[in-house]
Formats: C-alpha cells, sequence, structure tokens
C-alpha cells in the first residue's frame, strides 16, 4: 500500500516562475567575476596555468605538465580550457577565454538540476494529494513550480558561490554528476536521450579526475532504476553498467585511479567537518532534513533516493578527502532537489522567519558592501579606508562607471523584489526561495562590482609576482623547487618564466635565478646561490617570495 504524498498544493500555488525572471536571475548569478580578473590563487590559478601552458604548446596534451611536473588530474578540463583559449584568443584576454566554458558548465548544471526535479516531480509518489472537490495542482504545473524551487534553492547555495565561478576540474565534476542525476531522473520519461546522457555524465566524471565517484553512481543508479515501478527505467540499467564500465576504462586509460583519503578519525576533525558543513550547504541543509524527514515514508521512491544518493555520495568523497570542500560542491544538485521537495509540506511560520532574516541579512550585508564601496572612493570614514589600506599596502582604489551602474541597477532589483515578496498575496511554491536566492546574487554581484578591484589585488597572485620580476629581470627560466602549483602558475602567467619546479631544481637547474616560497621569519641560505631580495605577500606579512641567484656556474 503506497503512503499517501505530504505535499499540499493547490493549482494556484503551482504556478511557474516567468521564464524571464528566472533567466535573469540565473544571469546576475553567474556573469559576475567572468570579467575583469586575474586567475586568484590556488586551484583558479593552477588550472589556468596548465590550459595556458596547453594553449601555448609548452607541455604535451595528453600528459600535461606544469613546472615540469605532472598535474594532480585528469587532462579534460585542462583540453576545454586551453581550446577556448586557442579559439577566442586574441579576440578575448586568455583568462577570459578560459572561463567562458566553464561559465556554460555552470549554466549546464543549473539546467539539468531543474529538469532533474521537473521529472523527479512528475512521478506518481511524488504529486500532491488530491482534493476531495478538486482544485488541486495539475502535475506539470507542479512539477515546473518544484523545479524552479530546485534552481533557486541551487543558486542560494552558499557553498557553490566562489567555487562555480572558478575554472577547475571539480566544476566540470559538477556538471557531470547534475548530468547524470538528470538522467536517471528522466530514464521513465525520456528514454534514449537519458540513455546517452548516463553514459557521457558517467564518461566526464571519469575523465575530469572522480573516477570513483563515477563508479558509485553507476552502481547506485543501476539499483534504484532497476527497483523502479517504470519499466523504461528498468530498461536503462544495462546503459547505466555500461557507463561505469566505460568510466573505469577512462580512469585506467588516464591513470586516475589513486586513493586520495586525508580522513582522520578525531573529534577535531569532526568538529572541522561539521562547521563546514553548517556554512557551505546553507540555506539547503535545513530544508532537505525537513524533506526527509516529511517524506521519511517515501525513502523507496526516486524523487527521494536520487536526491539522497547524490546527497550521499558527494557528503561521502568530502569525508573521505579530509573534509575537502570541493568535494562537498558534488552533493549540492541533490541538496537543492531535496529542499525543493520540502516546499510543499511547510508551514506558513516557518516560510515567513526565512524571509524576514534573508531580508534582514542580505539587507545589512549590501548596505555594509555599499558602505565600504564610499570608503575607497572618498576616503570617509577615514578609519575604515586606514583598514584597508592597513590590509591591503600599496592597493589604489579606482572608479569604474560600468561597474557602478551595474551595481546599482542590482540593489535596486533587490528593493524591488523584497517589496514584492513582503505583499500579502503571494501563493507560488518557490516564493520562499526568491530572497535566499536573489540576496546570495545580490552580494555576489556587488563583491564583483564594486570590490572587485580590491579583492583582485588581495587575491591574484600578480602583485607579488610582478614586484619580484624586478629583481629577476629577463632570465631564459627560474627554478622554483619549493613553490606551490599555484605560484609556479603564476610565475609562468604573470612573469612570463619557464620554470623549473622539480624538488632537486635546486641543485639540477641550469636556471641562473631561483625563488623560494616560504612562511618564514628570514630567507634562509642555499648552498651555491646567493640571495638579492625577498618581497613579502601584501595580506600575508610572514609570507616571503626570496629571490636568489647563481653563485657557481651549473
Amino acid at each position: 500500500m503506497n503512503t499517501p504524498s505530504p505535499a499540499l498544493v493547490t493549482q494556484r500555488a503551482a504556478q511557474r516562475m516567468p521564464r524571464w525572471a528566472l533567466l535573469l536571475f540565473c544571469a546576475a548569478w553567474i556573469l559576475p567575476g567572468i570579467f575583469g580578473r586575474d586567475p586568484w590563487r590556488n586551484e583558479d590559478l593552477t588550472s589556468f596555468g596548465v590550459m595556458s601552458a596547453l594553449a601555448e604548446g609548452r607541455t604535451a596534451w595528453l600528459h600535461p605538465l606544469l613546472g615540469g611536473l605532472p598535474v594532480d588530474s585528469e587532462p579534460l578540463p585542462y583540453w576545454l580550457g586551453a581550446g577556448a583559449i586557442q579559439l577566442l584568443s586574441p579576440l578575448l584576454d586568455p583568462a577570459l577565454a578560459a572561463r567562458v566554458p566553464f561559465a556554460l558548465l555552470l549554466a549546464l548544471t543549473l539546467a539539468c538540476t531543474w529538469y532533474a526535479c521537473f521529472h523527479l516531480a512528475r512521478t506518481e509518489a511524488a504529486l500532491p494529494v488530491a482534493f476531495a472537490f478538486g482544485g488541486e495542482a495539475a502535475p506539470v504545473d507542479y512539477a515546473r513550480a518544484m523545479a524552479d524551487g530546485a534552481l533557486l534553492a541551487l543558486i542560494a547555495s552558499l557553498g557553490l558561490l566562489q567555487l562555480g565561478h572558478e575554472t577547475t576540474p571539480e566544476l566540470m565534476q559538477l556538471f557531470a554528476v547534475s548530468l547524470v542525476f538528470w538522467a536517471l531522473a528522466a530514464a521513465p520519461f525520456r528514454g534514449w536521450r537519458a540513455n546517452l546522457g548516463v553514459v557521457a555524465g558517467l564518461a566526464v566524471l571519469a575523465a575530469s579526475g572522480a573516477p570513483t565517484v563515477a563508479l558509485a553512481l553507476a552502481l547506485a543508479g543501476a539499483f534504484i532504476c532497476a527497483r523502479s515501478q517504470y519499466a523504461e527505467a528498468r530498461r536503462s540499467v544495462p546503459w547505466i553498467l555500461a557507463g561505469g564500465l566505460l568510466a573505469g576504462v577512462l580512469a585506467a586509460f588516464f591513470g586516475s585511479w589513486a586513493w586520495r583519503g586525508a580522513f582522520e578519525p578525531s573529534l577535531a576533525q569532526l568538529v572541522q567537518l561539521g562547521r563546514q558543513w553548517l556554512w557551505f550547504l546553507w540555506p539547503v541543509w535545513p530544508l532537505a532534513l525537513w524533506t526527509v524527514w516529511r517524506w521519511r515514508h517515501q525513502w523507496n521512491n526516486r524523487h527521494v533516493s536520487l536526491p539522497l544518493v547524490l546527497v550521499a555520495i558527494g557528503m561521502g568523497a568530502n569525508i573521505v578527502m579530509g573534509g575537502h570542500d570541493r568535494a562537498l560542491m558534488l552533493a549540492l544538485p541533490g541538496f537543492a532537489v531535496l529542499a525543493a521537495f520540502a516546499l510543499p509540506t511547510m508551514r506558513r511560520s516557518f516560510t515567513a522567519a526565512i524571509d524576514w532574516f534573508s531580508v534582514f541579512f542580505f539587507s545589512v550585508s549590501a548596505l555594509f558592501v555599499w558602505a565600504m564601496y564610499v570608503a575607497m572612493q572618498t576616503g570617509t570614514p577615514a578609519r575604515w579606508l586606514a583598514n584597508i589600506v592597513r590590509l591591503q599596502p600599496g592597493f589604489t582604489p579606482s572608479f569604474s562607471t560600468v561597474a557602478l551602474a551595474v551595481a546599482l541597477a542590482g540593489t535596486l532589483a533587490w528593493m524591488a523584489l523584497v517589496r514584492w515578496r513582503t505583499g500579502r498575496s503571494q501563493y507560488a511554491l518557490w516564493k520562499s526561495l526568491v530572497l535566499p536566492a536573489s540576496g546570495v546574487a545580490l552580494c555576489w554581484l556587488l563583491l564583483m562590482t564594486l570590490w572587485l578591484p580590491l579583492l583582485d589585488y588581495a587575491r591574484s597572485a600578480r602583485p607579488l609576482i610582478e614586484r619580484g620580476a624586478r629583481h629577476i629581470g629577463r632570465v631564459d627560466c627560474v627554478a622554483a623547487p619549493d613553490a606551490t602549483p599555484s605560484m609556479v602558475a603564476g610565475l609562468e602567467v604573470f612573469g612570463r618564466y619557464r620554470v623549473d619546479a622539480r624538488p632537486q631544481s635546486a641543485a639540477l637547474t641550469r636556471c641562473e635565478v631561483l625563488v623560494s616560497f616560504g612562511r618564514v621569519a628570514a630567507s634562509l641560505p642555499i648552498p651555491g646561490w646567493r640571495l638579492v631580495a625577498a618581497e613579502r605577500r601584501n595580506t600575508e606579512s610572514s609570507e616571503l617570495m626570496s629571490i636568489y641567484r647563481r653563485l657557481t656556474p651549473p
């Protein structure tokens, strides 16, 4: 006997969001951060360094190297960025050209999540309860409203905000996970399209550095579809297993089967994971927990079991890798769909609390960003500007009319949206997620317009590399035996040096200059090399870039 659905939805509540408004939401969230900035330190800069080396022919496409060392990921994401650089340069700056396909991947992730929720909400067990005298939501209208809610939940997720706007392999993995999610959800309705989607998604997932996740998704998806009441879903099981087999073959070809576990069972590790989950998964995790409780009698149905599988695999990868946030990002599509299924079961008092918290928190955050911007442009209040100068020595504020106009338009749109949402006649299912999603989009828009020069100065390696270049001069190559992959990429991208990053390069290299990075009080002597200068990073006074010249011939 099937358990009745806990969803009570009228036809009036199943109205869908206007398409122009939904597309505007997506554009306001995706486009900021693409233009006008350098690749930022760590993974973003490392990935762009590899893409730039491939595009310029400085390394092999099948086995890319960075500073003479192999990169710690499969080449497919780097091929995508390098191909975009070759195709769009010199029309676009190489950094912008590399970000274009990854912005498209982010847009496709949103689309796959929307359609995954749409198909899951159309299944019989997910439909709302039929009223005795009619008036319940039509299935297709209900599914569209739920999908709109899932999309807004994904946009509102804090963990996707910065990581989703970088050019890293993990963004391609996120797209692949969302593609597999859509294919499994659409298996009862889309036939061969869903079968091709699951095979392609699992292959891309393995070729972008996550073969274990691909294998776990294949096994879990095959199990769920084999037990489905839909015959078309059961017929997709061989395709899912074939996709898992293809993922395994690709992983073996690229040599990507490697243990990356870093979890240490300790109280400190558990506390760290808990803190990370609290902010990274906000605000979708409370809604997802509510869904798990309210739909607890239907866990065996695909509209609950499929997103739960994604959540379990993403969080499991995060735990095994010792709290790696980019692994946790793979759980976000599942969390977003679970959050959407909480919407038709929530009480009005809870939705009101979400609205007023969002209005207060994001309005205060936007006001703070504007106040700091005014301080940077006018010098008032003077103490705020002094704090900026103290934290970012050497930074010079700049003014952009376009950035100011975009920020003003976004702020006015937020005010209009708050006024609309606080009206008394809003019935749509997705109404409770409009303010969280638009608040996140607003703050990101303001940061990527008003604060972009400051953030770019703080997060880019360009200022440090350019200061060091004054002491390095024009040389054939630079040895960097202890540099991180990010700083190796910075030397190659911003300094235009050929870098020898082998650990033994201090003794074996033929380069005339050696660069050392480290958190030390003073530069350490290196046998055979003479210290000529040391530069400190703007935001890290204890971190030095030390430049040495050779004492003896190589």
